[in-house]
């Protein structure tokens, strides 16, 4: 039943477990099982479809353009739910205040040690990533949240978009001039060459989670906080998952239309993007939370949830461990008689195994809470 504030009480929304997990499925292997199956199956379908798992080279949109996004917006999804929580309990401002400063630095550390931190070859490694985009986007947003109510974050998101399109179309780059959206005359390409040390991912001319692209990262995550607030309102099922669908195709036709003047593109995150991901986004929300928390089918999803529980547990430890090697340990004696599906089979395994360690730290009640 709804409580008196206008919300319901703070229970766990299985559906965003299981849509973390369904977003780290493909981090963690499924994308590379499925793009060898597909390639091994052949047909120009199926090769399609491959080319779905791999990133766009500049301009456009793929599935596999999806996911960091996605994960970005459910870490917004998550807050109206938690930091209401914390404040609900009575903890202080203070308090939350130092756990968001905490979450943050553990997240950042946790990224630099991903990236090679403890080589030391400090001219080599790379000081931006993953997880160092999420704890920047994670702190900025928090502090939105716990400062504005709903109609501000709402004006935060869209002026975070605008102040991001004009700044990329507006400022000349040197050599360049003003309005240049390719890889080497961007605004966001050149503050990286000057202000980011280190090495770049994944072009040339910059990196992927640079310094100025993380403006409108920071308004996906608070489209997952608006999208958070109303999954967490006192409306009936019925309405919440209207809601979000019809948010959804809104930010997807809005996103297609200024793709006209401002291309999507995940290398620099344009606003363009960031609406048209935020879009599926919310589609997938609608459809997770409609299956599994309005309808009750759960059992399905469990195999998600479980990677959705630890996501930055299996994040951070497939990039130190190869689990390969233990994947190799029980197959080593027929996999190589399997042939051209040899490739497959191990990615299935190695998938396996990751599954298979989460599922123990799940029974374990061990869960990395940063």
């Amino acid at each position: 039943m709804p409580s008196k504030t206008g919300v319901v009480p703070s229970e766990r929304v299985v559906s965003i477990d299981a849509l973390r997990g369904f977003d780290m499925f493909w981090i963690i292997g499924g994308g590379i099982f499925f793009e060898r199956l597909f390639h091994w199956l052949g047909t120009p379908f199926f090769e399609a479809l491959a080319r779905q798992l791999r990133h766009s080279a500049w301009n456009g949109f793929t599935f596999e353009d999806l996911i960091f996004p996605l994960f970005l917006f459910i870490v917004g999804v998550v807050m109206p739910f938690s930091l209401t929580k914390r404040l609900d309990r009575g903890d202080s401002r203070n308090s939350l205040y130092r756990h968001i400063i905490i979450r943050t630095l553990v997240l950042f550390f946790l990224g630099l040690i991903f990236n090679d931190l403890l080589d030391f070859k400090f001219s080599e490694m790379r000081y931006a990533g993953v997880l160092q985009r999420i704890a920047l986007c994670y702190f900025f947003t928090a502090l939105i949240v716990m400062n504005t109510r709903i109609k501000g974050q709402v004006l935060w998101a869209a002026g975070l978009m605008i102040f991001y399109w004009a700044i990329m179309k507006l400022v000349p780059v040197p050599g360049h001039g003003a309005g240049m959206l390719t890889p080497e005359g961007n605004l966001s390409s050149f503050i990286d060459q000057h202000f980011l040390p280190g090495r770049f991912c994944c072009f040339k001319y910059g990196d992927n989670e640079g310094i100025l692209s993380t403006i409108p990262a920071i308004a996906t995550c608070l489209l997952g906080v608006l999208s958070g607030h109303w999954v967490r309102s006192s409306a009936s099922a019925l309405k919440k998952v209207l809601y979000l669908f019809g948010a959804g195709i809104a930010c997807l036709v809005c996103g297609l239309i200024w793709n006209i003047f401002f291309p999507i593109n995940k290398l620099i995150w344009t606003s363009s993007y960031v609406l048209f991901a935020g879009g599926w986004s919310l589609l997938l929300l609608g459809v997770s939370y409609w299956l599994i928390d309005i309808r009750g089918y759960r059992t399905w999803a469990f195999p998600l949830v479980i990677i959705g529980l630890n996501p930055i547990t299996i994040y951070v430890a497939q990039g130190l461990f190869d689990f390969s090697v233990i994947a190799t340990i029980f197959v080593h004696g027929f996999i190589d008689s399997m042939g051209d599906f040899k490739g497959i089979f191990m990615a299935l395994c190695v998938l396996a195994v990751k599954w298979l360690f989460l599922y123990f730290l799940y029974r374990q009640k061990l869960f990395l809470k940063v």
